[in-house]
């Protein structure tokens, strides 16, 4: 099987992961494979956050533990040290909001194909909207009145097993020949 199928079909959410934090270069790596994505008439609507500093790391965690109505002992990110934000220019592209999807899709698996554990976590659209999400973002020198959040990559080195598949539906695919 070619290297590429076997990473997608292969590739997992990770829900645990060590503190240590994956060298600079593999991650800026993986960012470049997110600005590979394929975008709406190649407007290039999303940008990437990449955050490994662990104090801001901390408060995207608290915030999007608040938007999820969790208290702040819970971590979202659980545990992993590094996170990928994916936000979206809405006013550069009809299709913001599918182009930052399919950033955030090569970033978990170009983490899957450098070894290293990833996974999707919601409500980074939320956390923006908030006022320290908002203030976060012009800290960054990022237009919180035109990015949107789209999601969070999540990626380390996993702590534990790597999960096996789950069986896929039946009627997954339908044919029309």
């Amino acid at each position: 099987m070619n290297i590429t199928m076997q990473d997608l079909l292969t590739r997992r959410s990770i829900r645990s992961y060590t503190d240590q934090v994956p060298p600079r270069e593999v991650i800026e790596e993986i960012c470049e494979a997110g600005t590979y994505a394929p975008t709406g008439m190649n407007r290039q609507a999303p940008i990437i956050v990449a955050v490994t500093n662990r104090e801001v790391r901390d408060r995207l965690s608290q915030l999007n533990a608040a938007v999820f109505g969790k208290d702040n002992d819970m971590d979202p990110f659980y545990g992993a040290p590094v996170v990928l934000v994916v936000l979206a220019d809405t006013t550069a592209a009809m299709t913001w909001k599918e182009d930052g999807s399919l950033v955030m899709g090569n970033l978990l698996n170009a983490a899957h194909a450098k070894g290293l554990g990833s996974c999707w976590i919601h409500r980074a659209k939320e956390v923006f909207e908030t006022e320290e999400g908002k203030a976060i973002l012009t800290e960054l020198g990022i237009d919180a009145n035109k990015y949107v959040g789209i999601g969070n990559c999540i990626l380390g080195y996993v702590n534990g097993d790597y999960p096996e598949a789950k069986p896929r539906k039946a009627n997954y695919v339908y044919w029309v020949e």
